[in-house]
């Protein structure tokens, strides 16, 4: 379930954030400083989706998580003198299950946000995203927004928040497909006049597309991602805004990024 389905998997994870922030008002719902509890333990429990390519799932060779999100985990975790222990849950939970204390970070591109800050904490943020155009290679028309497609079709993820994005345009014929090969392949076909998706989705796409088909303009609001974890861990939350801060002023989050997405995601997009 990847970004060319966002919207139900952000409405899912706002039900599960009116959940974590009831069990958080819940009577003994804090405990100890997480640092020292996972430094007595030896491991870091780390939630994930395992199903949300090139972020985090199973490599059908190996079985084993790999993604974006993978080896940012383990970069932490490595840094904190921590073995990771990987917990897989469904996108809807994983938030509840945080709050509950079934494992100590969610790293699966969760949005740092204000409604979600009341509830949780947020490390420094390890990805940045935004909301971008693919066009023809051949294209001669401009787009420096959504306004400019008025009168053309734009091809968008059936359910996604490009979808409501678009539609909130009046003027542009909103094509809605169910997947991403059907819209990029109608793109270069000329069948629609571009295709809106998350800009490191788009980086993603094109990786591995031979279509003539490139990417455009981001046409949208920089989105935040960052490790999520349960409120009242200060030395937690301090070392791990280090070692993410330290990753991105040495390269290393960059070298991950251009290994998943072909561009470097660690830094705010210009």
């Amino acid at each position: 379930m990847g970004k060319w389905n966002t919207a139900g998997r952000r409405a899912a994870l706002t039900l599960g954030l009116v959940a974590g922030l009831s069990l958080l008002s819940a009577p003994g719902a804090m405990a100890a400083e997480l640092l020292a509890q996972a430094k007595a333990r030896g491991t870091l429990r780390i939630a994930m989706e395992g199903t949300y390519p090139p972020f985090n799932f199973k490599d059908p060779k190996t079985g084993q998580l790999a993604g974006y999100d993978v080896d940012v985990a383990r970069l932490v975790a490595g840094k904190l003198g921590l073995k990771p222990e990987f917990v897989t849950t469904e996108w809807a939970a994983i938030l509840a299950g945080l709050a509950a204390g079934k494992y100590d970070v969610i790293v699966s591109q969760v949005g740092i946000t204000p409604k979600r800050e009341q509830a949780f904490d947020f490390s420094a943020p390890y990805t940045y995203s935004s909301p971008q155009l693919i066009v023809r290679k051949n294209e001669r028309a401009t787009y420096a927004s959504l306004d400019d497609l008025k009168g053309r079709k734009l091809g968008v993820g059936q359910g996604s928040v490009f979808e409501q994005q678009a539609k909130a345009v009046p003027g542009i014929e909103v094509k809605s497909y169910p997947a991403a090969p059907e819209n990029l392949q109608d793109l270069a076909f000329g069948r629609i006049d571009a295709a809106l998706n998350d800009s490191l989705m788009v980086a993603y796409l094109l990786k591995n597309s031979q279509l003539p088909i490139k990417a455009g303009p981001r046409v949208g609001a920089v989105e935040r991602m960052g490790v999520a974890m349960r409120k009242g861990n200060p030395q937690f939350k301090a070392a791990v805004d280090k070692i993410i801060n330290d990753a991105r002023a040495d390269g290393s989050l960059r070298q991950l990024s251009v290994k998943w997405f072909g561009t470097d995601a660690s830094q705010v997009p210009k």
